[in-house]
């Protein structure tokens, strides 16, 4: 049976993140006063009291830069959550962020958008359907409510 694995953001794009992001700004750091926010880098809610950044990041341009894809148009880049400074990283089992509705949006090895569909649990049969296409390179999970990117799952993890 193939496994899916939720990936974070790497530890080497987290450091350049961490001091520009993908927008070219400059990170500003705060301290997380209430916690909850979703952080990409170690995949759970952020601590009241931790350091966070909200950074804008493009995993499609990073994940095309890797592979040689050229997404076009879909390249996008959005607000995501990550620790100011290093941290242990993500717990390797379960989908995080899963307590509400979610789209799974699947994209071809040439970066182009394939479909997507709104779920309601983040269980191994989506990804075991969303990857049943063979053209199914990866797939990104996002927030409904803001359409945020939270995390990327990729064939044969």
């Amino acid at each position: 049976m193939t496994t899916y694995t939720a990936r974070p953001i790497t530890p080497v794009i987290l450091k350049e993140l961490r001091v520009a992001d993908d927008a070219g700004r400059e990170r500003d750091s705060v301290t997380d006063e209430e916690g909850g926010a979703p952080l990409r880098c170690c995949l759970r809610r952020s601590e009241p009291g931790e350091l966070i950044a909200l950074v804008s990041y493009a995993p499609l341009r990073r994940w095309a830069a890797e592979t040689g894809a050229d997404p076009g148009a879909y390249d996008e880049q959005g607000p995501v959550f990550i620790h100011a400074r290093e941290c242990p990283g993500p717990d390797p089992h379960g989908y995080p962020f899963a307590g509400a509705h979610r789209t799974v949006r699947r994209y071809s090895a040439e970066g182009r958008i394939l479909g997507g569909r709104l779920v309601d649990v983040l269980e191994p049969a989506v990804f075991a359907e969303a990857f049943a296409d063979p053209e199914v390179a990866l797939v990104h999970v996002r927030a409904v409510e803001y359409g945020c990117f939270l995390y990327e799952v990729r064939r044969g993890e």
